[in-house]
């Protein structure tokens, strides 16, 4: 499976305009957040966010909200 450039390492990704997170290995979810970022130039604007650990716990902790 593909991932973002600069993110190849992550699973979850999450966008700081929605607060939500994206898992990366879910082929719908990837696709949405893959054009959410082409669309909002997302990734030259400094708006993606990775955890460590690479955890939706972790996304959660820091106020992120799965996409469903």
């Amino acid at each position: 499976m593909s991932r973002l450039r600069r993110f190849e390492d992550y699973r979850y990704i999450g966008t700081r305009d929605t607060m939500r997170v994206y898992d990366c290995d879910e082929a719908e979810q990837f696709e949405s957040l893959e054009s959410w970022v082409t669309i909002k130039g997302m990734l030259q604007a400094n708006q993606l966010q990775s955890f460590a650990p690479d955890t939706l716990e972790e996304a959660r902790n820091r106020g992120f909200k799965p996409v469903l």
